[in-house]
């Protein structure tokens, strides 16, 4: 019985000191959509850097109206009240500089890389 209760505290501590697994950290920010945040008067970060195939979210967190609008019209989000969301994905590489039509010295640009 003594036996027995060795091996099983051994087991025991062996599973308590092993530590978990966990992501790495380049992993967790992998994960992290690409945002633009919409914050008195301006978009943050007015330079945005994602690759081909992701989706970039604008969100409005000022408290008034704002739009995103690309200068191509490839993309142009309706009138977003606070909290409002705007979301585009991008499948080509290149700039895309974009603007707020209700406020046209609101800029900002997405660089899409391949």
């Amino acid at each position: 019985m003594v036996r027995y209760s060795i091996v099983l505290l051994a087991a025991l501590a062996g599973a308590v000191a092993t530590p978990v697994a966990s992501r790495p950290v380049a992993a967790q920010a992998a994960a992290a959509a690409p945002m633009v945040h919409i914050s008195n008067f301006t978009f943050g970060p007015q330079v945005l850097k994602v690759k081909v195939g992701q989706t970039v979210t604008w969100v409005n967190d000022d408290d008034i109206p704002h739009t995103v609008v690309s200068g191509t019209n490839l993309f142009k989000s309706k009138v977003l009240d606070t909290g409002d969301r705007f979301s585009f994905t991008f499948t080509r590489a290149g700039a895309y500089g974009y603007f707020c039509s209700l406020h046209p010295h609101m800029t900002g640009k997405v660089l899409v890389s391949a």
